[in-house]
């Protein structure tokens, strides 16, 4: 992992390097040569965003860039994240670029790039692309010799078409009729259309934090603070609650009871009924190291095949990819539909949940005890640097004492955010109070030594 890129794209504080201008025309600049077939190829690039108030000033920004080398490019306006992945491969653009910072504050942004596929790039596409970025560049000099340069164009309906396409993800035989359900569009981008998607598909829907205004985005609601959600749906007596994060590629799900389920449950709930529906292709599901013990537990009784990847819901794809897997993703919330897309969607596997709970005729409660999640322990430690932990003496000794107490009755998880600087440290074990305690003593060695 190079200076810019992390594991979901360029992040950083807006308005700041490399989250700054001139850095973004920079990016425009790569991105577009990166993505030419030759002098002569007039390429096509889709650029969306997030609500975010710093948005326009850096969609622009990419635009610019990528005009200055002879390249189209169609503003797709506010729409989630899976969005531009859908029409970059459905209508033929030559790469899809989405300025969010996903479930991160409004003070933060961010670049994610999709290929002519749809799919997110892999690690050695965006190390070219870095070295491009940062490099002395002779393709930057090429660029200042183009005399006739691209134009940016307004992408019409790409919302309409994106939604159209989601609701080919349910089956025919399936309706939301009946549905009372709430959900939380966390002032992002799954506020232009959340609503009116599931309305179509016959849910009563209440709506919550559905207006942005630049700087409202992801606080205090979204699928990072759910609580207000599951309020709500236990007062409305509701069926279900869904949460999407800032750029929609994330949902969380709250229960009639107001239980919050984690991704891990709800790939859990699809993978049984994707099973049960014989649609679940080689009975492999791929999720990361953090998901949770008891995922894999589920997936064993279940007879499934239970593939694990580093953190980063791309990873994910490519091990889908790799084994023919149709079932993945994060228990942040990331999940992929392969059969429908090549990306992790939040609204799409809201309807894929929605569509488990109508065809079994049960409480998603009910369906949630399709897996029993051990106690787990997250914190996150901000951090001045990122050196190998394991030349750090007293975490290395605190992961060793917590891991020699639980045995194999728990794990620790130690490792580095791809996104921000900060340091998280997970424990997962038999009971809350150990748990929360060795996670705590080996945060208290991270502050001590990098805090």
């Amino acid at each position: 992992m190079g200076e810019l890129f992390g594991t979901d794209g360029i992040r950083g504080v807006a308005n700041q390097y490399p989250m700054d201008v001139e850095t973004a025309v920079k990016v425009g600049r790569a991105v577009a040569h990166f993505f030419s077939n030759g002098a002569s190829d007039n390429g096509r690039f889709v650029i969306g965003q997030d609500t975010r108030i710093s948005g326009d000033m850096l969609a622009s920004a990419l635009a610019a860039g990528i005009c200055s080398m002879g390249k189209e490019v169609y503003l797709a306006g506010v729409i989630p994240t899976p969005g531009v992945a859908h029409l970059t491969a459905a209508e033929g653009f030559a790469a899809g670029i989405v300025v969010s910072a996903s479930h991160n504050p409004y003070t933060d942004n961010g670049i994610k790039l999709f290929g002519a596929d749809g799919c997110k790039l892999s690690d050695a596409d965006e190390d070219t692309i870095e070295q491009l970025i940062t490099g002395p560049g002779e393709f930057d000099m090429e660029g200042r010799g183009i005399v006739r340069t691209g134009r940016v164009h307004a992408l019409k309906g790409g919302r309409q078409r994106y939604g159209a396409f989601l609701k080919t993800a349910m089956r025919e035989s399936v309706s939301l009729a009946g549905m009372k359900l709430v959900i939380d569009c966390a002032n992002g981008a799954a506020s232009v259309m959340a609503r009116t998607l599931f309305g179509e598909l016959g849910a009563d829907v209440i709506a919550l934090f559905c207006d942005p205004d630049g700087i409202n985005i992801n606080v205090d609601c979204g699928s990072q603070h759910p609580q207000m959600l599951a309020r709500r749906v236990v007062a409305e007596k509701a069926d279900l609650g869904l949460a999407f994060d800032g750029d929609a590629d994330r949902l969380i799900a709250v229960d009639e009871s107001g239980t919050v389920l984690s991704g891990d449950q709800i790939m859990a709930i699809c993978a049984s009924y994707l099973k049960q529906q014989g649609e679940l292709d080689n009975l492999t599901v791929v999720t990361t190291v953090m998901s949770n013990m008891g995922f894999g537990m589920a997936m064993k009784k279940m007879g499934l095949r239970h593939i694990k990847t580093k953190v980063g819901d791309r990873y994910v794809a490519a091990a889908m990819r790799e084994t023919g897997a149709v079932l993945g993703g994060e228990d942040s919330g990331h999940m992929i539909f392969a059969k429908h897309h090549s990306t992790g969607d939040g609204m799409l596997a809201a309807i894929k949940l929605m569509e488990a709970v109508q065809s079994s005729g049960e409480r998603l409660s009910t369906l949630a005890s399709v897996m029993t999640t051990y106690p787990q322990c997250l914190i996150n430690v901000s951090v001045k640097s990122k050196p190998q932990l394991e030349t750090l003496a007293t975490v290395s000794a605190a992961i060793e004492k917590a891991e020699r107490i639980l045995g194999e009755d728990g794990r620790v998880l130690v490792r580095y955010s791809g996104t921000q600087p900060q340091c998280r440290v997970m424990v997962e074990g038999p009971t809350e109070k150990e748990t929360q305690q060795l996670c705590r003593q080996i945060a208290d060695a991270v502050t001590h030594e990098l805090g």
